[in-house]
């Protein structure tokens, strides 16, 4: 049996109002061993989302409302939805409680776990660190750039690297790291492209796109599948727990 990946959904957008998300991140958790179920960025129902999923990635996405973080509204903020930021701040918050839940946070996955923590961000890129790096094309279109990773870190170890060449689409950053967090990986320009939790087991965050070039490059797929290796864990310590109460099928973990 395979481990299912949540994965959260853009928030609701467009003439029908639809929640989508990229085919990527599908594409890589199946290709990785998992199986993904798509969480609809809808507030509540937080709990029963997380007893029914055994690994976790927050993904890209429009900007978080500055409001989560003591900041202001800026030019070039887009994509911005309070349905959306209210549901993973929970989500996210709901999920660092449970040590046996791996996640990986993507581009503003990896701002939204550092705002949840308390952290902020840097509102525009070019604002504070110039256009030394360009970090996403115009029209929000990836970008490739080089970034230095802590070799002393959990990524480091699973990239096997201290330099890698990745893909971005964003124009904001973290700013003051939010509790519990370490920084691990920066771009030429010193923008943080990667942090880690200190405090729970598997909660990596990276700034860049590993989805992009994840299929055709087993480099960045470690992330995927590490994910889904330690989900796979959690699924199997699920399975003992029913069985050992006598069950004759697998339940929700609701530990």
């Amino acid at each position: 049996m395979r481990p299912l990946i949540g994965i959260s959904s853009y928030g609701r957008a467009g003439e029908r109002q639809v929640f989508s998300l990229p085919c990527e991140y599908v594409d890589v958790v199946r290709l990785a061993g998992g199986v993904p179920v798509v969480l609809p960025a809808v507030e509540g129902e937080i709990p029963e989302a997380l007893e029914s999923i055994h690994g976790l990635i927050l993904p890209g996405g429009g900007d978080i409302d500055p409001a989560h973080y003591g900041g202001v509204r800026h030019d070039a903020n887009y994509g911005i939805s309070p349905e959306r930021d209210g549901f993973e701040m929970q989500l996210a918050r709901a999920a660092l409680a449970r040590p046996d839940l791996p996640v990986l946070c993507i581009c503003r996955g990896m701002q939204l776990l550092n705002v949840a923590l308390g952290g902020d961000l840097v509102a525009h890129i070019p604002d504070r660190y110039g256009e030394q790096v360009m970090h996403r094309r115009p029209e929000r279109m990836p970008v490739e750039h080089e970034v230095r990773i802590d070799p002393t870190s959990r990524i480091g170890a699973l990239l096997g690297t201290e330099q890698l060449i990745v893909q971005s689409v964003h124009h904001q950053a973290v700013g003051r790291l939010g509790q519990g967090l370490r920084a691990v990986a920066w771009s030429p320009d010193d923008v943080v492209e990667a942090v880690e939790s200190t405090d729970h087991p598997f909660v990596l965050a990276v700034q860049w796109h590993p989805e992009l070039g994840a299929l055709s490059d087993a480099r960045q797929r470690r992330l995927f599948d590490e994910l889904v290796a330690r989900s796979r864990a959690r699924f199997a310590g699920s399975r003992r727990r029913a069985t050992s109460h006598g069950a004759g099928a697998p339940v929700a973990d609701v530990s």
